[in-house]
């Protein structure tokens, strides 16, 4: 496990703690329960959860990585799960709070013996989303006849992720950009394009920017959509710079690999449909032909705790150091 302070230039003491994601996995005090590897990692099957939901991941990966690969056994994937905390040396209380957690990819080649660098991003998780979407959100829409966004809507958010991607710490850690690979949306259309890409497959475009795409735009983030080999449906790929030029193709792969295995346990109706998708294409939760995989997942249970954790995010960081944040978000520049 590591743990590595630095400041940035706007005080903010960013620490990143590693912890390993395999079948003995156990979510600490301090994890977002409502992210996705920690809602598997509970319960009387959470060591068979895990282990099935890797033997997917690596499955996968071998699938889409089959150059000198005749066996489909030649690559692993190892997880790490970075956890985020952040505080400001001021001595204004803000010490060690939650910000973000995702998994970092890393694979390791059997024929080579050689590790090598994967794709960080993955089951992004933010305290700060969850209370903007669960708790603020649902408060500036109470008893309105039309819903809406309040203005600056995820401001705070995405200077704290460019705050935190821009830091020497983010930079000691990671080679490349995040991507954040996400659920397309099932109230949006998707048509697919000519364009396909080797490893990402074939591009489809959205009939209009959703919520998410906005909110992640303030992260510094824009949005492709690319459906890979013997997928069923696109996925939404967040990302900065150049998609298709900054990253590897074992990379990219491996954040596929991590994230439609994540997506058929929790979107199976989209994801693990039983027909694929078209050149036009309405995702839909209500979707009924598809099946399940052996991985067992409570649904209900997490966007229950989203809510909850939308509230600590607001007891314990929000409210009390609101003037502070604004005042540090009204300054902050890369």
């Amino acid at each position: 496990m590591e743990n590595n302070q630095h400041t940035t230039k706007n005080d903010f003491v960013f620490t990143l703690k590693s912890t390993r994601l395999d079948e003995n996995y156990h979510p600490s005090s301090k994890t977002r329960l409502t992210t996705n590897f920690a809602n598997l990692a509970r319960g009387a099957n959470r060591q068979q959860n895990l282990r099935n939901a890797l033997t997917m991941i690596n499955n996968r990966f071998n699938a889409l990585a089959h150059v000198d690969n005749p066996k489909g056994d030649r690559y692993r994937i190892e997880l790490e799960i970075m956890t985020v905390t952040m505080s400001i040396d001021n001595n204004n209380g803000i010490d060690n709070l939650p910000l973000i957690e995702v998994l970092k990819t890393n694979i390791f080649d059997r024929q080579t013996g050689q590790h090598i660098d994967g794709v960080a991003g993955n089951n992004f998780s933010s305290y700060v989303r969850d209370y903007d979407f669960s708790i603020l959100l649902t408060e500036y829409n109470k008893n309105k006849s039309s819903f809406s966004v309040p203005e600056n809507f995820g401001d705070l958010h995405g200077k704290l992720y460019q705050c935190f991607v821009s830091s020497a710490t983010y930079k000691e850690h990671f080679k490349m950009s995040p991507i954040i690979c996400l659920s397309v949306s099932s109230n949006k259309t998707y048509t697919r394009t000519e364009y396909q890409h080797p490893v990402l497959g074939f591009e489809y475009q959205q009939d209009q920017y959703s919520l998410t795409d906005e909110y992640f735009s303030k992260m510094g983030l824009k949005v492709r959509f690319f459906m890979p080999p013997n997928s069923v449906a696109p996925m939404a790929f967040y990302h900065s710079g150049d998609l298709l030029t900054d990253y590897t193709d074992l990379g990219l792969i491996s954040s596929i690999a991590t994230m439609e295995t994540f997506q058929k346990i929790y979107r199976p109706e989209i994801y693990n449909a039983n027909s694929v998708a078209g050149q036009i294409y309405q995702p839909s939760l209500k979707h009924e032909d598809y099946s399940l995989t052996r991985v067992e997942y409570d649904r209900v249970e997490r966007s229950r705790l989203a809510v909850e954790q939308g509230k600590y995010a607001e007891e314990h960081f929000i409210k009390p150091h609101k003037n502070v944040l604004e005042q540090w978000a009204a300054n902050f520049a890369l």
